[in-house]
């Protein structure tokens, strides 16, 4: 039950100044649906315009990604960014 291909992201706001968490099995599409979704007030990360991928780990088990997702949204800001820099040190926009 649940294989597949499940992505846990971080995105970020232009000015990386705020950070959403997800999980979904299609990732560019995903990010699609943030980036036409800026500006929404009715959405957090269209809200803040989060938009700009910054971070992903990949899961073949929706299971596993949904615990993950949930163990990252329970860090902190601070944890968020020391995470994002064992892959991202730069912390470069990644193209899905």
């Amino acid at each position: 039950m649940g294989k597949g291909n499940y992505y846990v992201y971080i995105t970020t706001n232009p000015r990386k100044t705020v950070l959403y968490t997800g999980v979904t099995n299609d990732l560019k599409m995903r990010l699609k649906q943030h980036y036409l979704n800026r500006g929404n007030a009715k959405t957090f990360a269209g809200k803040y315009h989060c938009h700009k991928l910054i971070y992903f780990e990949h899961y073949p088990d929706i299971v596993h990604a949904i615990a993950r997702e949930k163990e990252i949204r329970d860090m902190s800001r601070e944890q968020k960014w020391l995470l994002i820099a064992t892959t991202n040190p730069h912390k470069n926009f990644l193209l899905a």
